[in-house]
């Protein structure tokens, strides 16, 4: 495997860095020395296996847990050991898309749409026309608002999911698994929707997945984690010629080769 300390982006002043970020829980050893970063406005996909560490990985930026040691810099600021205030503030410059969409039930579309707007402050009315607005740009239409989650189908969730995570016009966003339970025509519409959003917002973007068809389309650079540490990570135009073992087999979903599956 490709030595983790060489992985870090030579990028000057990179929107969002993890350097040696380790996370154990008790015995279980889960991140063990991450080392990634972001340029302003570029897209990075994380791939890996069930068990990986991508989503602690992702937590771990995100700010939801506190690393046992190592760097969280957003802005090339320490962010790991701020103070509850702090975390706040930092918060409202993040969007976040999370696997299977999380939505609050008992909310209609618009209260879930701008619940970052309702956390803010903002006005009743000011919210549901933000949310409205929100909702067209990811193709819904405005009758949508007044509905609650189970009235709509999977893929017009994970649209809903999208524009609450856009609507407060964040500067990063962090996408957890973004395709996974859609058909395959579905799944390519949200990544159009990633794509498109990302790009009016100049938003800088951290996307886990093992969807590759996901992983090729939304992403500048990929990298990928393998028991806790990143093995890989360059270009997305680079992944199939990567010249890494593990990656090939990942790419290629190989029964074959060094990644072996877990014996229960």
């Amino acid at each position: 495997m490709t030595s983790n300390k060489k992985l870090v982006s030579e990028t000057a002043s990179p929107k969002l860095c993890l350097k040696d970020v380790y996370k154990s829980f008790g015995d279980n050893h889960v991140l063990k020395g991450i080392n990634l970063s972001i340029p302003k406005g570029k897209s990075l996909v994380v791939i890996g296996g069930s068990g990986s560490g991508k989503s602690v990985m992702l937590k771990c930026a995100l700010g939801l847990i506190v690393p046992d040691s190592g760097s969280v810099l957003v802005d090339g600021q320490e962010t790991v050991k701020y103070n509850d205030t702090e975390r706040d503030k930092l918060m409202s410059r993040f969007g976040m898309l999370f696997q299977g969409g999380a939505l609050f039930d008992s909310l209609p579309i618009w209260q879930n749409v701008g619940f970052g707007h309702i956390q803010q402050g903002m006005g009743r009315d000011e919210v549901y026309d933000n949310a409205v607005e929100t909702l067209r740009s990811v193709g819904l239409g405005a009758k949508v608002a007044n509905l609650f989650p189970a009235e709509l189908s999977g893929g017009m969730q994970k649209r809903v999911a999208l524009a609450r995570a856009i609507a407060t016009n964040p500067e990063i966003i962090f996408f957890d698994e973004p395709t996974t339970g859609l058909d395959p025509i579905m799944a390519d519409v949200i990544n159009d929707l990633i794509i498109q959003c990302s790009e009016s917002l100049g938003a800088t973007t951290l996307s886990i997945t093992h969807d590759m068809h996901s992983a090729r389309k939304i992403a500048d650079y990929v990298a990928m984690i393998y028991k806790g540490q990143i093995i890989w990570h360059g270009k997305v135009e680079d992944i199939d010629n990567s010249g890494n073992k593990y990656v090939d087999q990942f790419i290629t979903g190989s029964a074959e080769g060094p990644i072996k599956m877990a014996v229960a």
